[in-house]
């Protein structure tokens, strides 16, 4: 059972994922008129004019896709995780609108923010984001345009940013000509969002900061980095290209909050030092998170 525990974990928060989504879109940006990108905004476009369910459209317009990124990006795991994404997906959009005390209670939040594009935009964003940043973390796909980006980046070579944003753009604009442009806007910016909001989910919100210290003095500098900040350094060895000369190159991992006590211990140890700070998303290992495989 230990063994097939991940799996396990990782289906259940594609089909938890999914449901936040299926909340968002039921919540804020059908009733605001929001176009949410990919598949989903098509199927809000349909029904508009035909009034079929949206659960309904986002299953079927996923189908071909399916296929697509079956035969192009093939894999089991892609092949299960995406087909349970969106199944449940659907379901959820469409179950949603029939359960009495979920719509009971989206009457009261839709009348209060019926009149406030803002607040849809931005609540629709925060928890369509969380949705779709959950899934990435169960390493699975929502399909619809996440599909088509993967199948682009492999076919094309576009990059998945660019392909992510090409798709969105397109439907989120064909939207404008049946929901309105200022609509549009505001959906290009909870599109924006959410992708802020997922990168967050993912990765973290523990940005670190890394430190390559050139120095003459790195037994002092190491020192006073491990006493003082608790933290462990990595010697390098580099050579100047301009001199020749061999210089140890120090390297080390500190939090937001420790980069300016590390710049004092290095200008109070050495002040000709030269030192680059550069900013990482995440740092697992001791002293930091653990790392995990997921």
């Amino acid at each position: 059972m230990k063994k097939y525990f991940p799996t396990i974990l990782d289906y259940s928060l594609i089909i938890f994922s999914s449901l936040i989504q299926a909340v968002s879109l039921q919540l804020f940006f059908i009733p605001a008129d929001l176009a949410s990108g990919g598949v989903s905004g098509i199927s809000q476009i349909i029904n508009s004019f035909t009034g079929w369910p949206i659960g309904l459209m986002v299953l079927i317009g996923n189908i071909p896709l399916f296929v697509l990124g079956w035969r192009l990006l093939g894999g089991f795991k892609f092949t299960m995780r995406t087909g349970i994404a969106i199944l449940t997906y659907s379901l959820f959009i469409d179950l949603l609108s029939n359960i009495d005390i979920f719509q009971s209670y989206s009457q009261v939040l839709i009348a209060e923010l019926k009149d406030d594009i803002f607040l849809n935009t931005l609540y629709g964003a925060i928890v369509s984001g969380i949705g779709y940043g959950l899934v990435y973390r169960a390493r699975g796909s929502s399909g619809g345009s996440d599909i088509l980006a993967r199948v682009l980046n492999h076919w094309r070579g576009i990059p998945m940013t660019q392909s992510y944003l090409i798709v969105d753009t397109v439907v989120i604009l064909s939207a404008g000509f049946v929901f309105g442009w200022k609509p549009a806007l505001y959906a290009m910016i909870a599109l924006y969002i959410s992708g802020l909001v997922a990168e967050t989910v993912l990765e973290g919100g523990g940005t670190v900061r890394t430190a390559m210290i050139v120095t003459g003095k790195p037994e002092e500098v190491s020192t006073c980095v491990i006493d003082e900040l608790q933290r462990g350094v990595t010697w390098l060895e580099g050579r100047g290209a301009y001199t020749g000369n061999s210089r140890p190159v120090l390297y080390c991992v500190v939090n937001r909050a420790e980069i300016a006590t590390l710049k004092a211990i290095v200008h109070e140890k050495d002040p000709d030092a030269f030192m680059v700070v550069g900013v990482a998303h995440e740092a697992l290992g001791e002293g930091f998170k653990p790392l995990r495989g997921r």
